[in-house]
């Protein structure tokens, strides 16, 4: 199932390292950029995160917060969060559902490893509509971010024409 733009964005409540709850209806009224990344640890998935950690400024002043999700365990995330300094909240699809529900898991990823988050990017706005959405079948690919700030610039024009 793929996600598509102007749908509703599908739920989720996954838990990040600390132990909480996230769930999308907690961000209602704030724009979101999803992503999904595969693994921690790995070398495109830190360079991913590692510049959206640099750039949140510009998330920031877009209106927009960022949460990134991976089938990691949130005691692996909390380590990778750590590690990276990531200044924005980080969760566990451990159980594969929002993944899933965002059409963003390989049924087969590298050396044979099943159930791997695809790399996808998802802007959902303040009513939470899907916006922009990008699964990459590559995971040496990155989401084409500059894309995904023209979404989150577009809607929030159209929030101060309103």
């Amino acid at each position: 199932m793929s996600i598509q733009i102007g749908q509703s964005a599908p739920s989720f409540k996954l838990l990040d390292p600390e132990k909480n709850f996230h769930s999308l209806e907690d961000y209602r009224g704030k724009n979101v950029v999803l992503l999904f990344f595969p693994l921690a640890f790995t070398g495109v998935c830190t360079t991913e995160l590692c510049s959206t950690r640099d750039d949140l400024s510009s998330y920031s002043d877009l209106d927009a917060e960022v949460i990134a999700i991976s089938v990691d365990s949130p005691f692996v995330l909390g380590k990778f969060k750590a590690e990276l300094e990531l200044n924005f909240t980080v969760i566990s699809d451990f159980n594969k559902e929002a993944a899933s529900a965002y059409g963003s898991l390989y049924d087969e990823f590298v050396l044979g490893l099943k159930g791997v988050a695809k790399r996808s990017a998802f802007v959902i706005d303040k009513q939470g509509t899907v916006r922009y959405a990008e699964v990459l079948e590559s995971a040496g690919d990155l989401p084409d971010f500059d894309a995904i700030k023209q979404t989150l610039a577009e809607i929030q024009k159209a929030e101060t024409v309103a």
